[in-house]
């Protein structure tokens, strides 16, 4: 991704903000590392853009809520698809 630091962060802010998307998602759709996002959003972001990063913020408080059941869900699927394909 070309451009600057800021320019960056606000890309992000608005990815994670328009898509409900994870930290982990935003990093893989632009191509750079997990800390890096968060330090844009959760740093960076504030300094430039107050409205946009109440927006993450939200997004991101309402993902880490949602960690555990997603977390169980996907154990949940990897059972069964192990039940139905055994070794």
């Amino acid at each position: 991704m070309k451009g600057t630091v800021e320019e960056r962060a606000v890309s992000l802010g608005s990815y994670i903000a328009q898509n409900g998307s994870t930290v982990r998602a935003a990093a893989k759709k632009f191509g750079i590392s997990k800390s890096t996002v968060h330090k844009d959003v959760t740093e960076r972001l504030e300094k430039l853009n107050k409205a946009l990063f109440e927006e993450v913020r939200a997004v991101l408080d309402k993902n880490k809520a949602e960690r555990h059941m997603r977390g169980g869900e996907a154990t949940k699927q990897k059972y069964i698809k192990e039940t139905k394909n055994p070794l």
